[in-house]
C-alpha cells in the first residue's frame, strides 16, 4: 500500500484548545479511569515515555506531546529510559503508584515483551494507556478496559519501500549491507521482512551481510565501519532499519572516503535524514510522523479521560491499527523538512483519521 503524502496544515495552539473545548460541548459522557465521573481538563495528568531524547525521532515524539499538552493548558511529563527495560518498568510502576484517576500515558515499550506488564499495571490502576510500535501479537487492547489503542506502522511495507528505492539507486544489481534495529521489537522484525521481500523481487541485489545496530547512530557507525572493511567496494548500498542508523552509516562512509559512492536508505524521516535526502546524500526514508505520534497518544487518552470520547464508541479497528506512513525521496523531501504538528489531527472527532487499517 502506498500512501499519498498530506502536508500538515499549521494552526495555532490556541485554536486547537478551542476546538477541543468545542468537542467537549458536542459530546457528553465518557468513562473516567476510576469508572465514575469524567475528569476536569485541569485534573488530567499527561505522561509521554520513550527510550531517549538523543534519538531525533523520539525527540520529535516528545515535542509533539509537549505541543498537545500546551494546547489544552497542561504540561507533559517526559520520561526516558535509555533502552533499559528494567528502568522503563520502574518508571511506569512509580507513575502508577500515585493518583491514577485522570492519568493518561503515551508509551513506547522497549520491546514486545515489555508491553504486557505495562498494560497490566495500567489496567489495575485504572490509568488510560496508548502504546505504540511494540506488543506481542496475542495481546489486544480490546481485551482491556483502559488500554485504549495500540498504534504501529506496516514495517513490512516500509522495509520493502526503502529496499526497492535502494535497488533503483544502485541500478538493480550489486551488494548491500543491512543494519537491523532492536531485535526484540516488531518494528525491527517487520522491516527486515520487508527487505527480504524486496530482495526476492529485485533478484540482482545481494545481501552481503546484516547486523543489529539497535537503532543507534553510534552503534551503526561502528558496525558500518566493520562491514565496509570486510566487504570493501562490493558494498553498493546500505539498508538501515531507521534513520539514526542511516546517519551513522553516512558518517562511516565519510570517514572511509566513500561519501556519495554508496546509496543509503532509512526510516523515520528525522530532520537530518530528510535534509540528507534533499541534498542527495541519502536515497530515501519513510515518515511515521513522530510529532503526530507524540501528540496523538495523549490526545486519545485526554479525550476519553475528559468524557469527550467514550471507550465503548471506539471502533474495534481503532483499538489496534496501522497508521499512515509516507515514502520520502528527493522529489518530495521539502514537504517534510520541518516536523510540525497539525492541530486538526488532535480534535476528538479526528484522532483516528490516520488509521490505515486494523492490526490483525
Amino acid at each position: 500500500m502506498r500512501i499519498t503524502p498530506r502536508p500538515a496544515a499549521i494552526v495555532s495552539l490556541s485554536l486547537l484548545a478551542a476546538v477541543l473545548t468545542g468537542c467537549s460541548e458536542e459530546s457528553g459522557g465518557g468513562t473516567a479511569a476510576a469508572g465514575s465521573e469524567s475528569c476536569a481538563s485541569s485534573d488530567v495528568r499527561l505522561v509521554g515515555q520513550v527510550r531517549n531524547e538523543s534519538n531525533p525521532y523520539e525527540a520529535s515524539w516528545l515535542a509533539g506531546g509537549d505541543a498537545f499538552a500546551q494546547s489544552v493548558g497542561l504540561k507533559q511529563e517526559r520520561l526516558t529510559y535509555d533502552g533499559d527495560s528494567t528502568k522503563q518498568q520502574e518508571q511506569i510502576s512509580q507513575i502508577l503508584a500515585g493518583n491514577t484517576k485522570c492519568l493518561v500515558m503515551n508509551v513506547l515499550p522497549n520491546g514486545d515483551s515489555d508491553t504486557a506488564p505495562i498494560v497490566k499495571g495500567a489496567d489495575q490502576a485504572g490509568a488510560y494507556l496508548v502504546t505504540q510500535w511494540n506488543k506481542p501479537a496475542d495481546l489486544k487492547p480490546a481485551d482491556h478496559k483502559t488500554w485504549l489503542s495500540h498504534i504501529t506502522y506496516n514495517g513490512v511495507e516500509s522495509g520493502q519501500q526503502i529496499g526497492d528505492a535502494l535497488s533503483t539507486a544502485i541500478g538493480g544489481s550489486g551488494g548491500i549491507i543491512a543494519l537491523q534495529g532492536v531485535l526484540d521489537t516488531a518494528a525491527a522484525k517487520d522491516r527486515f521482512a520487508g527487505l527480504e521481500a524486496s530482495l526476492a523481487k529485485n533478484t540482482g541485489v545481494k545481501l552481503l551481510d546484516q547486523q543489529a545496530a539497535n537503532f543507534s547512530r553510534a552503534e551503526a557507525l561502528t558496525v558500518t565501519k566493520t562491514l565496509l572493511t570486510k566487504h570493501g567496494d562490493n558494498v553498493k548500498g546500505i539498508w538501515a532499519a531507521n534513520d539514526d542508523m542511516a546517519l551513522g552509516a553516512l558518517e562511516a562512509l565519510q570517514q572511509a572516503g566513500k561519501a556519495g559512492k554508496v546509496a543509503v536508505v532509512g526510516i523515520d524521516a528525522v530532520p537530518d535524514a530528510v535534509s540528507a535526502v534533499q541534498k542527495g546524500d541519502m536515497t530515501a526514508t519513510v515518515s511515521s510522523d513522530g510529532t503526530w505520534q507524540g501528540g496523538i497518544g495523549l490526545a486519545i487518552g485526554y479525550c476519553v479521560a475528559t468524557g469527550k470520547l467514550k471507550v465503548a464508541d471506539i471502533a474495534p479497528a481503532n483499538r489496534a491499527f496501522f497508521a499512515e506512513q509516507f515514502l520520502i525521496t528527493k522529489d518530495n523531501a521539502a514537504e517534510y523538512a520541518t516536523p510540525k504538528a497539525n492541530p486538526a489531527d488532535f480534535e476528538c472527532a479526528n484522532v483516528f483519521n490516520r488509521v490505515a487499517g486494523p492490526l490483525t
